[in-house]
């Protein structure tokens, strides 16, 4: 059974740090693009950061939204069978709930381009 799991949402201080992980079973993600959106109350789910998969074109590429680059940093835990996304600096508006989402061949950066997705976690900034 496919299935992804993230992990690692907390409530933190303006500042602070977060680092979520996205748990594969029934595949192994190294093959496998993966993204994470993110969805605030009210708003549509957007796009935070995505790797590529092993698909000899552009291996380990990475892309990040605007608002986050230099704070985020998407990674691969190939030994857990994971892929991670390190927050560093939060600020208020990142508050919002964590997907992980996985496609067996990168199609794009958008919800409908995933096939794959975990069930949320949330993540709070506030003082």
């Amino acid at each position: 059974q496919v299935q992804l799991v993230e992990s690692g949402g907390a409530l933190v201080q303006p500042g602070g740090s977060l680092r979520l992980s996205c748990a594969a079973s029934g595949f192994v993600l190294d093959y496998y693009a993966v993204a994470w959106f993110r969805q605030a109350p009210g708003k549509e789910r957007e796009g935070v950061s995505c790797i590529s998969g092993r698909d000899g074109s552009s291996d380990g590429t990475t892309y990040y939204t605007i608002s986050v680059r230099g704070r985020f940093t998407i990674s691969r835990d190939n030994a857990k069978n994971t892929v991670d996304l390190q927050m560093n600096s939060l600020e208020p508006e990142d508050t919002a709930v964590y997907y992980c989402a996985a496609v067996s061949r990168y199609r794009g950066r958008g919800v409908g381009d995933y096939d794959y997705w975990g069930q949320g976690t949330q993540v709070t900034v506030s003082s």
